[in-house]
């Protein structure tokens, strides 16, 4: 009844969406490596979310909300496209090296912000970029009017420190527009703040912000009253990963507190999701756990099983989608740009590059929750997954491993292998897969740690042969506490 509700509601609204003057603003907030369980809207009780929770209750939860890639990057590029990042060779972590002109998200790709910002939309984003680190690949070159943040995949908490080795530029200063920046204090709190900022510096015209928060990816850093405040949880890791999720949370509130001040709350449009789902420990890595919970689901970041890429995902806008809606149908990360676009073009006809779905005719149109869909995954070339509009997923995460079968609406935590049971059904989504996999290329990235590597090799030939031959050998770099 609640979801007829929803259909009835949007359906006597939808009309007015597409008037320029009436356009809303849209806001995404991404967080990094959080897991599936560890907000109070998908059922946690050891972690305070108020700001989340709310949120969820004031618009839609997608109950089964996907990502386009078990890890950060390659799910960012995913986001910002509007496309499957297979498409265009993404398909790693790209390494920080802002003197590496080659190494991030194809310049001939269109980010879907460069598309709201030809539409008359003021632009923004604060947080982490992770696409790429050199001029081509900035933010304020591929669709962002404004850019407060850090071009690589994380940043310590607290610090800013030139004295450290660069690697992947945690220490590294923050940038505004290009510019060397600070920040005080914490810097999930910095970033939050910053948002709200944005927020206030609205003059009338429609804005896009991206939210991309670090937190809670690691180093496992927050602030002494916020861990505290988690007193009761006896595991360390958990802990902490609990007060950053809190501290990230209050920022959430901060930007919520900001559109209501500005009268805006009510025609903005605010999309929450993780960029991936919570690192679990493995055999192979032991210590990689960073306290987050993906339950009811297996795996976790790095996999293909629903906990690496089943995520916590809402959307709401007051003004156009009723409070408390729950859609259960299979969603992705692609369908916010599609969404986007649409709602910023005021064209129900999208462009042809977009691989998403406008998700407000999903819960406009009854006759539409039961369109057959399906969504695709790949990983290093390899790995792959499939998973239909029923809930069928056929994937093979390990080539280790036989690949394996699973009806999610009856075994979501991915226990009951159903392929020999049902070797049709296996072989009908392979298929459909390969289809899919036929528009892909081969990734134009090497994996980050190999590139160090390498770049490390480069230097060390770059030695002249007689230093070499008197016994040269490099100073360790020192490391500043």
């Amino acid at each position: 009844m609640k979801l007829l509700l929803t259909f009835l509601f949007l359906a006597t609204t939808a009309c007015s969406v597409c008037s320029a003057d009436d356009r809303p603003n849209i806001i995404v907030i991404m967080a990094d490596d959080m897991g599936y369980a560890d907000a109070g809207f998908t059922g946690a009780t050891d972690i305070q979310t108020p700001n989340l929770d709310a949120l969820a209750a004031s618009g839609v939860t997608f109950t089964s909300g996907y990502v386009t890639h078990p890890y950060c990057g390659p799910s960012r590029a995913g986001l910002m496209s509007g496309r499957y990042q297979q498409r265009f060779g993404f398909e790693t972590n790209p390494a920080y090296d802002p003197s590496n002109p080659y190494l991030g998200i194809d310049v001939n790709e269109t980010l879907f912000p460069a598309r709201l910002q030809k539409a008359g939309y003021r632009t923004g984003v604060i947080g982490k970029w992770h696409l790429g680190a050199s001029a081509p690949f900035h933010p304020n070159n591929r669709g962002f009017d404004y850019f407060y943040g850090f071009l690589g995949g994380g940043h310590d908490y607290f610090k800013i420190d030139l004295r450290q080795p660069v690697k992947e530029g945690y220490t590294e200063a923050l940038e505004r527009n290009g510019k060397p920046a600070v920040f005080d204090g914490y810097l999930t709190t910095a970033l939050s703040n910053d948002a709200a900022e944005f927020v206030n510096s609205s003059s009338g015209e429609p804005f896009f912000l991206y939210l991309a928060f670090n937190a809670p990816h690691a180093p496992l850093q927050a602030p002494q009253e916020a861990i505290a405040k988690y007193s009761h949880i006896k595991n360390e890791k958990r802990k902490r990963y609990a007060a950053m999720v809190d501290v990230m949370d209050a920022g959430i509130g901060t930007v919520i507190s900001a559109l209501e001040q500005n009268n805006l709350r009510d025609n903005t449009l605010v999309f929450f999701l993780s960029d991936n789902g919570g690192p679990q420990s493995t055999k192979s890595k032991p210590t990689s756990w960073n306290g987050s919970s993906n339950d009811p689901f297996r795996g976790g970041k790095g996999n293909l099983y629903d906990g690496g890429v089943h995520v916590p995902f809402i959307a709401s806008w007051p003004a156009r989608i009723e409070k408390g809606t729950v859609y259960p149908h299979p969603v992705i990360s692609l369908d916010i740009a599609a969404t986007a676009c649409a709602i910023a073009s005021g064209d129900s006809k999208l462009p042809a590059e977009l691989e998403g779905t406008n998700l407000l005719p999903l819960l406009n149109d009854q006759t539409n929750v039961n369109r057959e869909r399906y969504l695709y995954w790949r990983e290093g070339g390899v790995r792959w997954s499939i998973l239909d509009s029923k809930r069928v997923k056929h994937l093979q995460d390990s080539t280790d491993r036989p690949a394996e079968l699973y009806r999610l609406p009856e075994d979501v935590a991915e226990q009951n292998d159903r392929i020999e049971a049902e070797p049709e059904v296996a072989e009908q989504l392979r298929k459909e897969w390969l289809s899919w996999n036929e528009s892909n290329v081969a990734s134009r990235l090497g994996n980050y740690k190999g590139y160090h590597a390498l770049r490390d090799q480069f230097f060390l030939d770059s030695i002249p042969k007689g230093a070499k031959e008197e016994g040269y050998s490099p100073v360790p770099i020192p490391t500043f506490k």
